[in-house]
């Protein structure tokens, strides 16, 4: 057998494994569920050897879903780290044969403190089966090592048994994506949904401004020494009502027009894009993506009302109130601050 003969029929088993244990969900699995949404303490992950492994990645995974879950190792436990336990807490323990001695050692402990188990285990007539309050059955037939000997199968159906409970008690809670962000402000993932253009943005004589009647030659020092490639072109009032850009300078010059007396409005490209303050970075980017464009004016309305969404309007006076520009976001400020 080749090493991609057997590397396939590794996967095949593994996936016969999770088809199975997808197809043998039943009553069980709800009740599971329940006691875990129940929990008002701490939910506690724990199993000996490679099942261990997998209970630590169950727990991480709780953890950054919503659910406050810890893992804790058998042998330790039984050392002094049962102290981790309190009324109030579930406990589930993964075991594929359901007699692993180290996790037998804890049971007494938990049926004191009066908690609540689930089982995950390819055993129902086990030990551990016998003591739990809920047990999730891994029909796993043989396993994917060669010799049928090392957990392999039934590490991965434990895995993703842990998945199903995480997600299951995401959807019953409402977890949101701003729910998400709260617990992963940090990484790429963090960025895109935390950071609002309002945390990037340039701000007061940092964002390029001229009016209607400003002349050429004067924006053109404007937008290179903002050095933005271009400047935003407002009325007295301070509304903005269009922007003039390096690529509005080589038409003109391409056309041969002799413009740097006349007024900025003359040469503008009417209704720029924009964007609500409160918007999300990532969302900017998309939009700067989607047309083509370096930059974007940050707006609210004048009312000072806070505003949360995107809006992409062809100026900012299309929205319910007229804004109030108060900064613009670069797409290498984005860039810098991670997205992509």
């Amino acid at each position: 057998m080749t090493s991609v003969e057997s590397g396939r029929r590794v996967l095949r088993i593994e996936a016969e494994a999770l088809t199975a244990l997808a197809d043998g969900l039943g009553p069980e699995f709800d009740r599971a569920v329940e006691l875990l949404e129940a929990c008002r303490g701490k939910v506690i992950l724990t199993g000996m050897g490679k099942s261990g492994l997998v209970c630590k990645k169950i727990a991480a995974t709780m953890a950054s879903t919503g659910t406050p879950a810890f893992f804790l190792h058998p042998a330790e436990g039984v050392h002094g780290d049962l102290g981790i336990l309190a009324r109030g807490d579930v406990v589930v323990a993964a075991s594929h044969s359901g007699e692993t001695e180290e996790l037998l050692e804890i049971l007494p402990v938990l049926r004191r403190l009066d908690l609540r188990l689930v089982a995950i285990t390819g055993n129902r007539k086990s030990t551990l089966a016998a003591r739990a309050d809920v047990v999730l059955y891994l029909a796993v037939e043989r396993e994917a090592c060669p010799l049928n000997l090392a957990p392999m199968a039934s590490t991965t159906a434990t895995l993703a048994l842990g998945d199903a409970l995480a997600a299951a008690l995401m959807e019953r809670r409402g977890f949101s994506p701003e729910d998400f962000a709260q617990f992963h402000p940090a990484g790429s993932l963090g960025r895109q949904l935390t950071l609002q253009v309002d945390d990037l943005m340039r701000t007061g004589d940092a964002v390029p401004r001229v009016f209607t009647d400003t002349p050429m030659r004067e924006a053109i020092l404007e937008i290179t020494g903002k050095g933005l490639g271009f400047t935003g072109v407002f009325e007295a009032t301070g509304a903005l009502v269009g922007i003039v850009t390096d690529g509005d300078l080589r038409r003109c010059l391409q056309q041969g027009r002799d413009f740097l007396d006349l007024p900025a409005a003359t040469v503008m490209t009417s209704h720029p894009k924009a964007v609500l303050a409160g918007t999300r970075a990532i969302e900017a980017l998309r939009l700067m993506e989607k047309h083509a464009i370096t930059s974007l004016f940050v707006a609210e309305p004048r009312s000072g009302r806070p505003v949360a969404g995107r809006c992409e309007c062809p100026a900012p006076e299309a929205c319910d109130e007229e804004p109030r520009v108060v900064g613009v976001v670069h797409i290498h400020d984005l860039v810098r601050a991670g997205l992509r």
